[in-house]
């Protein structure tokens, strides 16, 4: 363990994942008792937990070394996650960067602190081959007081032909479902409402639990024991791949006391030639048929979409057929994503590249019609009562909040209505895309 005390910063990139693995690190730290303090504050280390999937990891990385150095130009600064794993050597030539961790390493921190120095040249690397990467780190956020991030699942086992995250992070597996327990009532112990269930393919749940291969247990399983933990008020799913998510799980999520009727699920393209291409493991058929189903059990479901425009051989043709069946489909709103070049992805070099300005011109297509089929889906909600969990930040005098399908409130800032559930009734769209609420029968009777 280090003998080096002082202060620590972090700054996360990415995704949920990510934000559960930063703060598991910053919890290493502080119990050997470093105080945790802001990233844009003098420090003497600073983590910064990387990303390789943004187009721009590199730029980046770049860009909050240089927001430590300009805190504190003696401060240590400490390079984790996908993107270290990536590109170890070529984090260690930026200037100010004095340690990279892979993807074995990181949660080890404290043995590389040791001794550690501000390096005058090159830092420091230590970084596994990727196959070495077959254990699993338990972690959770605790950072908002709203709601935590917790990892049940990590790496994957799934070869799409854009991804670079089996380099970035190893093979499928996954917690033990005693752990994943203990942590959810660890969190509940700490008056958080919401928990949100992440990985990298959480539906592969049960996969690597005890070391090999085999599926011990379920997601499904996964699911129905957590619905028991006790002093939880919601779980979230963060995303699910099509395939994976089961009739019986939706079915679950629609009559549990705990998970809220809301699913995140990749589609990538409505385009099943493309779909091929990317070697997904559905067609659109499959994803349709569940949406419909989970429309068909809890009409009010936000469902969001992941999708990516300008893959090879995305042809205008082939664009505006994931443009229709989106259009088409009874969703709640897209994550769009411009397809970038990765090294060492079979899509790299396919044949039928789209220019760059015909990419960027298909995303804001998509974010138009994301916009559109959101403001359609909080159009269908107003004038119902929903639960609405409130967060803690005081924004121009305004709070924000979710309801349990995902639609964002705002109303002005009351203290004694943090990270408190309240049953309001959904007014009006506002001019910043949020919805107004007010008091309704059953909020005054729950106070009673």
């Amino acid at each position: 363990m280090s003998t080096f005390h002082g202060t620590a910063a972090f700054h996360t990139l990415g995704c949920k994942l990510n934000f559960a693995e930063t703060s598991t690190i910053a919890r290493q730290l502080t119990d050997a008792g470093y105080d945790k303090v802001s990233f844009d504050d003098k420090a003497d280390v600073y983590v910064i937990n990387t990303c390789s999937v943004t187009e721009n990891a590199d730029r980046e990385c770049k860009l909050h070394v240089k927001r430590a150095m300009k805190a504190n130009p003696e401060g240590l600064v400490v390079i984790v996650g996908c993107y270290a794993q990536l590109k170890p050597e070529e984090i260690s030539q930026i200037e100010g960067v004095d340690l990279v961790l892979g993807a074995k390493e990181k949660f080890n921190i404290l043995s590389y602190l040791d001794d550690l120095e501000k390096s005058e040249s090159e830092g420091v690397v230590h970084s596994c081959e990727i196959e070495e990467t077959d254990f699993f780190i338990g972690s959770y956020s605790i950072g908002d007081r709203t709601r935590a991030f917790l990892k049940v699942q990590d790496g994957c086992d799934y070869k799409c032909t854009y991804c670079t995250i089996p380099l970035a992070r190893g093979i499928s597996r996954s917690d033990t479902i005693e752990n994943v327990i203990k942590n959810a009532r660890e969190i509940a112990e700490r008056d958080i409402k919401e928990i949100v269930l992440t990985g990298v393919n959480i539906g592969d749940y049960g996969k690597g639990e005890f070391g090999n291969k085999k599926h011990e247990h379920t997601f499904l399983d996964l699911i129905s024991e957590l619905d028991q933990v006790e002093g939880i008020e919601r779980i979230r799913i963060s995303s699910i791949e099509p395939n994976l998510l089961k009739d019986e799980s939706i079915d679950l999520v629609s009559k549990s006391k705990s998970f809220v009727p809301h699913f995140h699920i990749p589609l990538q393209s409505g385009c099943d030639d493309l779909l091929k291409k990317m070697k997904r493991r559905y067609l659109t058929k499959l994803y349709n048929d569940r949406v419909n189903k989970i429309r068909e059990v809890m009409p009010d479901a936000a469902i969001g979409v992941d999708v990516i425009v300008g893959f090879p051989g995305e042809t205008e043709e082939k664009f505006m057929e994931t443009y229709n069946f989106l259009n088409e489909l009874p969703i709640t709103y897209l994550h769009v994503f411009t397809y970038s070049e990765r090294e060492n992805t079979e899509a790299a070099d396919m044949d039928g590249v789209v220019p760059i300005p015909e990419r960027k011109k298909r995303n804001k297509m998509l974010r138009i019609l994301s916009e559109k089929k959101k403001m359609a889906f909080y159009q269908t909600q107003l004038g119902k009562t929903l639960p609405v969990l409130w967060e803690h930040e005081n924004k121009d005098g305004k709070m924000y909040g979710f309801t349990e399908n995902y639609v964002r409130v705002q109303k002005d800032f009351d203290p004694a209505s943090v990270n408190q559930i309240e049953f309001l009734n959904l007014e009006k769209i506002l001019s910043d895309g949020t919805v107004s609420v007010q008091s309704s029968f059953e909020s005054f009777l729950a106070k009673a």
